[in-house]
């Protein structure tokens, strides 16, 4: 008997150019991938057997879940979303990343706190709502002759940075809470690294030199150069991953005193459009092996269909 085919629903609030290479690496391994916007699932408890709606799955569930993309909303659509995840992994549906991974990886806070607290390598930061706090931090770093970043706790692709200098600008644009990072000069030009992690493994690095003043985000102009995986590279991303229990990462890095690479940032939902570009690898596929792989081994479908269950 043949195994059924497996589903996978791409969860992601726009479909383009990296939805098209996922579809395309899942068919090269036999299974059927569908991407879904987590904003049109529901909760639903009269839906049997899961309390679960995912748009075309019926009363079944996806065999797995490749989370490409969550749209931005108020702070209730954001939190059912994300809890459309976690319920998933409740089901028993492996969710690549998962939602609480996520959750620690969006929170610039969370992930400063993850990193320092398992010895990876990141600046110094503080984060509070005490603007009173905040301005003695910028007062004191300034005293000791270094500069201080300023950024929104939710946000990407270099949007809302702010080198403060002694003045703390209004935290209304902010929403009322402070995010300071102790400033790193990435030299001159300035660059720093992307690196993927997937499946615990550093696959692929790159440099972004130069861009808007000192951001060096592929979205704000930086050019995409290929980078050498050194030793001390590799272990810092794999490690700044693991702190928060990430399936897969983009991970930033900025070389520090005597070249050594410091976590700036960790993404949980990493595009990979640049780093394409100038690696040879496809990284669509080895973001769907590695899926594949660890999370549906290949005996699962003769499992399901030994057990009789067949409802997924």
């Amino acid at each position: 008997m043949s195994l059924p085919t497996l589903r996978v629903a791409i969860m992601t609030d726009e479909t383009g150019w990296h939805t098209g290479r996922l579809k395309k690496a899942f068919r090269a391994r036999g299974v059927e991938a569908r991407c879904v916007d987590l904003a049109d699932c529901r909760i639903d408890t009269t839906w049997p057997p899961y309390g679960l709606a995912i748009p075309g799955f019926g009363h079944t569930l996806p065999d797995a879940i490749f989370v490409r993309g969550i749209a931005g909303g108020t702070f209730e659509q954001v939190t059912l979303r994300l809890g459309i995840l976690h319920a998933l992994r409740e089901c028993g549906v492996p969710v690549y990343n998962d939602a609480r991974a996520i959750e620690r990886s969006v929170d610039k806070s969370m992930t400063s706190f993850l990193l320092n607290r398992y010895g990876v390598p990141t600046p110094a930061t503080w984060a509070g709502e005490s603007a009173a706090y905040a301005q003695r931090v910028l007062m004191r770093e300034a005293a000791a002759g270094r500069q201080v970043v300023m950024k929104p706790l939710f946000g990407s692709q270099g949007k809302g940075l702010k080198k403060p200098g002694v003045k703390l600008p209004s935290l209304k644009p902010f929403s009322q809470v402070a995010y300071l990072q102790r400033y790193v000069d990435g030299g001159e030009p300035g660059f720093d690294w992307r690196v993927l992690v997937i499946g615990g493994k550093a696959l692929a690095a790159m440099k972004r030199v130069g861009g808007e003043d000192w951001i060096h985000n592929f979205a704000r102009g930086a050019r995409c150069e290929p980078s050498d995986m050194t030793p001390a590279l590799a272990d810092i991303a794999v490690r700044a991953t693991e702190a928060l229990g990430l399936d897969y990462a983009g991970v930033d890095l900025i070389p520090a005193e005597a070249g050594r690479p410091v976590v700036l940032e960790v993404n949980g939902v990493a595009a990979w459009r640049g780093l394409q570009s100038v690696t040879p690898l496809d990284i669509a596929t080895l973001l769907v092996d590695d899926l594949l792989d660890r999370k549906l081994p290949q005996s699962k479908g003769a499992l399901a269909l030994a057990s009789g269950d067949g409802q997924r």
